[in-house]
């Protein structure tokens, strides 16, 4: 998957990928969110963390998608309507419930933080130039992968390390791919799907394309990704995820 190759995703001044560190909450605070979520909400919400009609908290899915903050204010304040009370938590107690439920019940998983989508969508569509690459429910180009139900087929984590270290998170099937054909023309775009004898790509004038790979003198595969290492804060990566986590296609 791509998250474009604009401003939101330059190149950090030193060359190399962020680190995690500020972008995920610690093992530490996943560990102690996990003794306060078996004390204090495994009755009503179960030890799976599907006790709620609607909410499964292990697999992050909620009534309508909440950012990190909102987690928070809800387990402060509660739900009338559902009858669940609010909680007299600490800021590190807030931290550690919300951690474990990112990390999806693991103690040893990734805790990625979740910020709020209406910001991470003003980032995607404005300053960070995300949509002059993808297509979002109709609307975009089609030289990077539709990212409509991004939100539905891809984890934080996955998420985070798409915009963190794109070389390793890029699926096979959008691999940048450039063609040589025996009269010479050349075909660069994204590979959609390959066999053994035909390669099917969009090519960056948004054409569909099926070579015959007879027909090619050169058949180029890269292995690194069109966009490159986020330079955007922890804050702003969050945001970012927001957004895509919100993106579940046309309801």
């Amino acid at each position: 998957m791509w998250i474009c190759t604009l401003a939101l995703l330059a190149f950090a001044q030193d060359g190399a990928a962020q680190g995690l560190g500020d972008h995920q909450y610690t093992s530490a605070a996943i560990e102690a969110g996990s003794r306060l979520y078996a004390a204090e909400c495994a009755l009503c919400h179960a030890p799976s963390g599907d006790g709620v009609d609607g909410v499964n908290l292990r697999l992050g899915q909620f009534r309508q998608p909440l950012s990190d903050f909102a987690l928070r204010q809800l387990i402060t304040t509660g739900l009338a309507e559902a009858r669940m009370p609010g909680f007299d938590f600490d800021p590190t107690e807030l931290n550690a419930i919300v951690a474990f439920i990112r990390a999806g019940f693991d103690p040893e998983g990734t805790a990625v933080k979740v910020g709020a989508a209406v910001r991470g969508q003003a980032l995607f569509e404005g300053a960070g130039g995300c949509a002059s690459c993808h297509r979002v429910n109709g609307r975009g180009p089609r030289t990077a992968p539709d990212l409509s139900d991004i939100g539905a087929t891809r984890t934080p984590a996955a998420l985070q390390r798409t915009l963190l270290d794109p070389d390793t998170a890029m699926l096979p099937i959008n691999r940048p791919v450039r063609a040589v054909t025996r009269a010479g023309e050349i075909i660069s775009g994204r590979r959609l799907n390959e066999d053994t004898y035909t390669v099917q790509l969009i090519d960056s004038d948004e054409r569909l394309r099926s070579l015959m790979k007879a027909d090619l003198v050169e058949l180029e595969v890269s292995e690194s990704a069109t966009m490159k290492p986020t330079t955007l804060s922890s804050a702003e990566v969050a945001d970012v995820i927001g957004y895509l986590l919100s993106l579940r296609g046309l309801q």
